[in-house]
């Protein structure tokens, strides 16, 4: 969600595998639906055509949603026959503080007043949010605003950052820690967080890629579908609960070159068999909301595209929730050249499907809604139905989210809610969960604690703020920052009888060497040293596209001066993207992935060197060699020249490898383990059957251990290639030295068939072939046959 310096300053049940949740829509073979409308005067029509018709609310929620929604339909109907046009248009937009420092400021609370703003965004401090919550209820309806914020990876308590998160392969946790985020943003008065990111990407260089769960659409779909319930719960009225949003609708993350806010243009057969299953996910897990992204899809902007605002989510999924717009994105359809003035760029939304602009000044010409509604209206472009629907979408989040029963906050909630030991701790549990152990060499890892002498050297070694990551939410305090753990911290108290040094080398962008002979003087003076390495916070997330995605500066020479010195080393990186590592990979003895770990992420990391935690965690986006590979990932097209080294003319570089320098799934233990006994439970399957594959996983090692159990399936003979692997399932298994457990997977229709290019949902005989593993390649093989 951009906030532009020149626009206003900032004031289901267990998946397939018993470990791995899934969406509802994943376990069910989808009816047939119709392809994409091909050109833009269709698509613009489309829409009002749509969104003439009565769209029934929460038609694909829960019963317990539907029940509620029920109940208050005649409140509902009821405010909407008292609204003025001006009333109703004022629910449909959003506005941002207009005072100094973030606060309400009075302009915004004019505007509630007046029932001109019916949500707001970016205003945080509980006393704020009741202030104006007070003058909203002043206004003539009295209908409450609802508060909303990106709360990405925590509120106060930062978890790991999201890419992070999803290497733990652990969706449960991962619903527990947004569970604990609910639970202390909430407390500061925010009912509404504008997430998760479900954008599948399998480009590094684009800067959000930290904001989602990387590359493969069932890993995705899980996640997304957890996060979910973790916001949300299954009731978002309660108090410690809050309405979660999908986004960015739709295939954001296959942005043209990795660009922030680039164009994405692809097939019909990719967009729903790769980029639309999270989203989908997340719908049939309950999402209270969806946000359209930035981009234009195939020549139509997001926000103005009713194939995936009203034909796609709505009738096709049932969406019964509500749609807004990103930052002032309705009025960049004119700067698209899509709309010709703000009028009929409100226009193309308001038919689209967009219920809620966020037009953040109001009024101003990014509020378009507010503007240009009524005239809209009175002149027959825009049909009240469509309107009142709207409205409807926008009453039934406030009444779900419980803002007309508790419309105030609690102020001595907050007092106790944040930064709990509890939430300290399992943020330190989720921070240990997600880091991935590439390298390992001849047991560098674990370290002792009796280790006389540790060096502790590099950018990030005792650097809170970019340890916390990107996406911070607005409100997070220097004395907050007091609350996070530095690796260097974390050896100190994991190793307390060590003589621990420690020495930058270089900042962040690491541009001067100035610094380097203290460092190399560090360990040569020390029996071991951490070298800390990685991305400032700012190179990632929104508007944090690189070119290059190989360690900033001089960080590479850094490493390679202390590798120099004779003397054990090891390195620990902290990143928002799959790098380009090169010497670094090919010669560190060991390195360990730990993302951007959060507030616990020095005690984690230090869990993890000395052999407290042994890592589990798998990669969720692939590692490319270099930035000639990308876009890059595991689960690719078959192509009829497949790679042969000893035959130029096939589908090869010249000067690298097809491979990734680290493959989707890959991560090591400090332990081994073996699968075996792969079992396919039927020869045969009929295209609407389903039968189970098992495989055994052995501990081999000395110490207990987590691996994750990954099942692919690839499928020759159909009417569209399929992909070489496609992941099918995950369980992530603990496991005792010497320990066997065997885990079972289920597949059926949804995870044989797909998408044709015509939209439609197929499965086609045929033998498939399956290959359970710990990572996207090797594994054991089985096969079966669909007819």
């Amino acid at each position: 969600m951009m906030r532009s310096p020149l626009r206003r300053p900032r004031a289901a049940q267990l998946a397939i595998g018993a470990g791995a949740l899934t969406a509802l829509a994943l376990l069910t073979v989808p009816a047939a639906t119709a392809g994409p409308t091909s050109t833009n005067a269709a698509a613009r029509a489309g829409g009002q055509a749509a969104l003439a018709a009565t769209q029934q609310a929460g038609a694909g929620l829960s019963a317990a949603t539907r029940q509620r929604l029920a109940s208050i339909s005649d409140k509902v109907n009821s405010l909407i026959g008292k609204m003025t046009l001006a009333e109703k248009f004022g629910q449909l937009e959003m506005s941002g503080p207009t005072g100094p420092n973030g606060t309400p400021g009075q302009t915004l609370l004019d505007e509630v007043r007046a029932g001109t703003v019916g949500s707001v965004l970016d205003l945080v401090g509980v006393s704020n949010i009741n202030q104006v919550q007070q003058a909203a209820l002043q206004s003539r309806l009295h209908i409450p605003v609802i508060f909303g914020l990106d709360v990405i990876h925590g509120y106060k308590t930062i978890f790991p950052v999201p890419l992070g998160e999803a290497s733990s392969w652990d969706p449960a946790a991962i619903s527990r820690d947004e569970s604990i985020s609910a639970s202390e943003a909430t407390a500061d008065g925010i009912k509404w967080t504008f997430n998760p990111m479900v954008d599948i990407s399998r480009d590094p260089r684009w800067g959000r890629v930290v904001e989602g769960a990387g590359e493969d659409p069932f890993l995705g779909a899980a996640i997304a579908a957890a996060k979910v319930r973790g916001y949300q719960g299954s009731d978002y009225s309660a108090p410690d609960k809050m309405a979660a949003t999908i986004k960015h609708f739709g295939a954001y993350g296959a942005v043209q070159a990795g660009r922030e806010y680039a164009s994405t243009d692809m097939s019909e057969q990719q967009l729903r068999n790769i980029y639309l299953p999270p989203y989908r996910a997340a719908v049939d897990a309950g999402a209270a909301t969806v946000m359209s992204a930035f981009t234009s899809l195939n020549g139509v902007p997001a926000s103005a595209n009713p194939y995936l605002l009203t034909t796609i989510l709505r009738d096709e999924w049932g969406f019964g929730g509500t749609v807004l717009s990103d930052y002032q994105a309705i009025q960049e359809l004119e700067v698209f050249g899509y709309a010709t003035s703000g009028a009929q760029a409100a226009q193309l939304a308001l038919t689209a499907g967009v219920d809620i602009e966020m037009g953040v000044q109001v009024p101003s010409q990014f509020s378009t809604y507010t503007l240009y509604g009524p005239d809209l209206v009175k002149s027959g472009k825009v049909s009240m139905a469509t309107i009142n629907n709207e409205v409807r979408h926008v009453l039934n989040l406030k009444f779900l989210a419980g803002m007309f029963d508790h419309p105030f906050t609690d102020p001595n909630r907050v007092k106790t809610a944040e930064l709990t030991p509890a939430n300290l701790a399992a943020a330190r549990t989720m921070a240990g969960k997600s880091m991935v152990l590439l390298n390992n060499n001849n047991g560098a890892l674990p370290l002792s604690t009796s280790l006389p002498s540790i060096a502790v050297v590099g950018p990030l070694a005792d650097n809170p703020s970019d340890q916390l990551g990107p996406d911070v939410p607005i409100g997070y305090s220097s004395s907050d920052l007091n609350s996070v753990v530095p690796v260097l911290d974390g050896i100190k108290t994991a190793a307390p009888n060590a003589t621990v040094s420690y020495a930058q080398g270089c900042d962040t962008s690491c541009t001067s060497t100035s610094g380097f002979g203290a460092a190399v003087s560090a360990a040569k003076a020390s029996a071991v040293t951490v070298i800390v390495a990685g991305e400032p916070s700012a190179d990632s997330s929104e508007a944090s596209s690189r070119s290059d995605i190989s360690l900033p500066g001089q960080q590479t020479a850094l490493i390679q001066a202390i590798a120099a010195t004779g003397k054990p080393y090891v390195v620990v990186l902290m990143n928002g993207r799959p790098l380009t590592l090169g010497w670094v990979a090919d010669n560190a003895p060991a390195l360990l992935e730990a993302w951007y770990p959060g507030t616990e992420g020095g005690n984690a990391v230090a869990d993890v060197l000395f052999g407290k935690v042994n890592p589990g965690g798998k990669l969720p986006m692939s590692f490319p060699r270099n930035v000639g590979q990308i876009p890059i990932s595991y689960n690719e097209l078959p192509t009829g020249r497949p790679a042969d080294p000893n035959n130029k003319y096939t589908s090869k570089y010249l000067d690298v490898a097809n491979t990734p320098q680290y493959a989707f799934g890959y991560g090591l233990s400090y332990t081994t383990f073996a699968l075996s006994n792969l079992h396919v439970s039927a020869a045969s399957v009929s295209t609407k059957g389903t039968l189970s594959v098992s495989a055994d996983i052995t501990n081999t090692g000395t110490v207990a251990g987590d691996d994750v159990v990954q099942p692919y399936t690839h499928q020759d003979g159909t009417s569209i290639l399929q992909p070489v692997r496609r992941l099918n399932g995950f369980e992530r298994v603990t496991l005792a030295p010497g320990q066997t457990k065997t885990i079972t997977f289920t597949l059926g229709p949804s995870n044989i068939g797909f998408y044709n290019n015509l939209g439609q949902f197929e499965v086609d005989p045929g033998t498939v072939d399956v290959f359970v593993g710990d990572s996207s390649t090797g594994g054991t093989q089985g096969q079966f046959t669909v007819g």
